[in-house]
């Protein structure tokens, strides 16, 4: 140790909880939901609701768990009231897409919104704050985000959702098992690809170990992050963006356990070193909009619709099309906007004209919707809040990167801006991503063994998880019925007991902080924005030396770093997957947002699919699916043909 550590050993603290390394915990439900977010808990509830035993882990505590844990504002879904049906939502589906994920989206979402209302969550409003205002329906008082005339966006007061669903958790009698981090799934007779049986896990306060025995088990641990980017000096403010607990448990679990995945070669641009917090300064994008915006001399920036033509009001710009939707690009600034700034037309820097907005607006972006969205909630509005910002007389800059440097799209809004971050940073992709690959009733390859929320690939946003977590939870019911009991096989659970406690009492000479940031560098010099499979090749090289060699070195302290050496072990493994990923794909995708040097042609038609990709007798086994594979055999032909078997209340 250098002079520095000894002098941190000996003014550490004591570990303030009793450490019992390797005692054995059994626990045996009907169904074991691993990862307790949104997903999880519209599953376990609608399970519980079904008679089931319900057992759910988390590495953190159930209520406020998740990416959805801190809030939400804003609620996708085709409903009663909208213009738009199910069909019209999965219509014109996008490359790589999963569209029956969507369509179940689509079909469930609306009957989860209301589930959370009977939890005490509040969708409508109810106080009457907003009456009379244009996104406001007077009759049944739903409040509307975007586009007004679509209603397919609720805005609901989603600050305290996680709370409410815990309550519900409590009440339907699941069994809660917090700050426990699952490590593996355990197969029967302990082949790999064998149906699942449970998981282990390992107490991250205690140490101790548990074996979960279920007759179906669900991972809904969502997708990977800091693969790239751990350093949170680096990675700025966008380190809040998602439950920080992320590290990719259930990838790397199913990948060990034989189950298949796809698109664990899409990644997408970093977004930067020093950024600002989500949505933390002024701009017209997603939450804020409808937001005017001035430059510096006050001049307004105009709205254009669809086809260019100017929006004089700010009530019209959510009447025009709102910020998206099919067909186009929606409602936004004006399209020439860099090249009038060129030009000296409109002067840097801008900001978000909150003071000159119709009150009611005004209200619905910053007390409204930044108030209870979960990445915004906190950061940007109790501490700005706090501190003195005031909406009805403040603006707030919307920090603006020149024309020249933005690059041929435009300004960029720091809200979402690469900040000239180093190219071969890449986060995972949050919505659409990669993950297990599930077919209409979620299950995997493996027998016993479903996904769903962002653990999936193709998995969607907030309401995505609640939709399919509420869907799944009725399919693993009827499974879990029918099922045998489980059988564990005992040296399965030794060997991971051996894996899990390797760096208990070793004197070694390497945190793991600093296995971490040797994993993200081998990650940028790898497995970056431009990749081949030489270089590739040799970043599994570097990944299975550091296995060798550094992991076998990092010493732990107590549970708490035991866990977070096991997160690197997680994050080495999901690396290893999207290596193997990125070499199966031997063609470069703009959907994917992947470049391949040494294959230069770019969407070419035998590579629009599905590449997949699977341990088999520990090697790795490398597939494909059509696009369109959820419409093929042995899918039946028609959305509704293949959701009515599991539509059942």
């Amino acid at each position: 140790m250098t002079d520095y550590e000894e002098l941190l050993e000996k003014n550490m603290p004591a570990w303030p909880y009793p450490v019992n390394y390797g005692k054995e915990n059994e626990v045996s439900a009907d169904i074991l939901i691993v990862g307790g977010g949104i997903a999880g808990c519209h599953a376990a509830i609608n399970a519980a609701k079904r008679g089931m035993k319900v057992a759910v882990v988390d590495k953190a505590p159930i209520v406020r768990s998740g990416s959805g844990g801190a809030g939400v504002d804003h609620w996708h879904c085709v409903n009663p009231y909208s213009t738009t049906t199910v069909e019209d939502s999965v219509k014109h589906v996008p490359p790589y897409s999963m569209g029956h994920l969507r369509y179940i989206i689509q079909k469930e979402s609306w009957k989860a919104l209301l589930d959370i209302e009977k939890m005490g969550v509040k969708i409508r409003d109810e106080d009457d704050e907003f009456v009379g205002a244009p996104f406001r329906d007077e009759e049944t008082k739903f409040l509307f985000a975007y586009d007004y005339n679509r209603k397919d966006v609720f805005r609901i007061l989603g600050a305290d959702i996680k709370p409410a669903m815990y309550k519900e958790l409590k009440r339907l009698g699941v069994e809660l098992y917090e700050r426990i981090m699952c490590t593996s799934l355990l197969n029967e007779e302990g082949k790999q690809g064998s149906r699942i049986v449970g998981a282990t896990g390992m107490n991250i306060r205690t140490g101790e170990f548990y074996i979960f025995k279920a007759k179906a088990t669900l991972l809904s641990t969502a997708q990977p992050l800091k693969i790239w980017v751990f350093n949170t000096e680096l990675a700025g403010a966008h380190t809040a963006h998602d439950d920080p607990n992320l590290a990719g448990d259930g990838n790397a679990m199913g990948w060990l356990a034989g189950a298949e995945l796809a698109m664990m070669e899409r990644s997408q641009q970093s977004s930067g070193p020093f950024r600002y917090p989500a949505y933390g300064t002024g701009n017209m994008s997603n939450t804020w909009f409808p937001c005017s915006i001035v430059d510096a001399d006050g001049k307004e920036i105009p709205y254009v619709d669809r086809e260019g033509n100017i929006i004089e009001t700010v009530e019209e710009r959510s009447l025009r099309g709102g910020a998206g939707g099919p067909g186009g690009p929606g409602v936004g600034l004006i399209r020439d906007l860099p090249e009038r700034i060129e030009k000296g037309e409109y002067k840097l820097p801008f900001y978000a004209d909150l003071p000159g907005m119709p009150e009611d607006e005004r209200r619905a972006i910053f007390g409204l919707m930044v108030g209870h969205e979960g990445k915004t909630r906190i950061p940007v509005y109790e501490t700005y809040t706090q501190n003195g910002f005031d909406p009805d007389k403040d603006m707030l800059q919307a920090n603006v990167l020149p024309p020249k440097l933005a690059g041929k799209s435009g300004p960029w809004w720091d809200h979402k801006s690469n900040l000239h971050s180093a190219p071969q940073w890449r986060d995972t992709a949050f919505n659409w991503g990669g993950g297990l690959l599930v077919g209409w009733d979620m299950k995997s390859n493996l027998e016993g063994l479903f996904a769903a929320g962002n653990q999936t690939a193709g998995g969607g946003g907030h309401a995505g998880a609640a939709g399919v977590g509420r869907y799944v939870g009725r399919i693993l019911a009827a499974y879990a019925s029918e099922a045998s009991d489980p059988v564990v096989e005992r040296k399965q659970v030794e060997d991971e007991k051996e894996r899990v406690y390797a760096p208990v009492g070793r004197e070694g000479n390497i945190g793991w902080k600093e296995l971490q940031a040797g994993l993200c560098r081998i990650m940028q010099d790898y497995c970056g924005e431009y990749r081949s499979e030489e270089v590739l090749k040799a970043g599994l090289w570097y990944l299975q030396s550091i296995k060798e060699g550094e992991a076998s070195c990092t010493y732990i302290r107590n549970p708490h770093e035991l866990a977070r050496y096991l997160e690197c072990m997680v994050r080495l493994t999901v690396s290893e997957i999207m290596m193997h990923a990125s070499i199966a794909r031997k063609a470069s995708s703009k959907p994917l947002d992947f470049k391949r040097l040494d294959c230069s042609d770019v969407d070419q038609e035998e590579w629009t699919k599905f590449v997949t990709v699977k341990m088999e007798d520990d090697e790795v086994k490398v597939g494909e699916k059509p696009i369109d594979f959820w419409l093929q055999e042995p899918y039946a032909p028609s959305y509704e043909e293949n959701f009515k078997n599991y539509d059942q209340e």
